[in-house]
């Protein structure tokens, strides 16, 4: 029998304890305030100066800086500076220490390359995709999502633990306060999709195995969501336009996402602001 996709992937890699104490490190509260003045000037510097205007190349796109990226980074240095202050730096120049780097302080591509094999560790589906494209689940199986979580009304199929944790997620956002605004926040525009589905909308228009759209997407698994988290005008909420990730990844929720959403066993996809995947804590046991 099929073992359940999430079930197999950390008994395939020695690395899930990481993942463990991630997900729980992520919600601990800080233990003090930061002193976000102290830390390497010259590092501070270097960032301030790059912030915008970097080259990068993290996902077979070219980029110019590395703002996008920046809540993540700072979510996993462990920091509330800005981007640009000396303790920013400071704290990822003992990040960089912690991880063989040359403790400079300051983000270059040779920084972000190992980050990135990081966030993309702690998505099962990028592990087991390099052996095999997962099976999908058999749709009679799946959990529906309500009208009032599904964005323009569509219909919205998950797995049922995928969904719990969805809706654990949105009620803590909603208690904090995060979606008063806009009641489209948070909403589903693209859950569950079938192997045949995707391949259909592949073969119309060409634009699959790109940094993108995959033929073999994380939505086959049942367990990846595309979240409504608002969009720069003019475009969609899942436009992969720089200026539209840009605008989503400044948004007070995406920054809440990004160090919440693993108390829900939610992972984000570094290059799309919008794609999360469930990990199911029973792959953590």
């Amino acid at each position: 029998m099929h073992k359940p996709w999430c079930r197999v992937q950390f008994h395939e890699r020695p690395g899930f304890a990481a993942l463990f104490l991630f997900i729980f490190a992520a919600a601990a509260p800080a233990a003090q305030a930061e002193d976000c003045t102290a830390g390497p000037q010259t590092g501070a510097a270097a960032n301030a100066a790059s912030l915008t205007t970097l080259p990068l190349n993290l996902f077979g796109r070219a980029e110019a800086g590395w703002a996008f990226y920046e809540p993540l980074i700072t979510n996993e240095i462990g920091t509330v500076c800005e981007a640009t202050t000396p303790g920013f730096a400071r704290a990822l120049a003992a990040w960089q220490s912690a991880h063989h780097l040359a403790a400079s302080g300051a983000v270059a591509q040779a920084v972000l390359e190992p980050m990135k094999q990081l966030w993309q560790s702690r998505r099962p589906f990028v592990i087991q995709s390099k052996h095999a494209c997962p099976a999908p689940p058999n749709e009679t199986t799946l959990a529906r999502a309500t009208a009032s979580e599904s964005y323009g009304g569509k219909a919205i199929l998950l797995r049922s633990e995928a969904l719990a944790a969805y809706r654990q997620m949105v009620t803590a956002a909603r208690a904090e306060g995060l979606l008063a605004n806009d009641k489209q926040l948070l909403t589903i525009f693209s859950a569950y999709r079938s192997p045949a589905y995707d391949a259909a909308r592949c073969a119309t228009q060409h634009n699959c195995q790109g940094v993108v759209r995959a033929s073999c997407s994380a939505h086959r698994t049942g367990y990846a969501v595309d979240l409504y988290l608002g969009a720069a005008p003019g475009f969609s909420p899942d436009s992969s336009a720089d200026a539209n990730r840009l605008f989503i990844s400044r948004s007070g929720l995406y920054r809440w996402l990004v160090k919440n959403g693993a108390r829900f066993g939610l992972m984000n996809y570094a290059f799309e602001p919008w794609h999360w995947e469930f990990v199911s804590p029973a792959a953590l046991r």
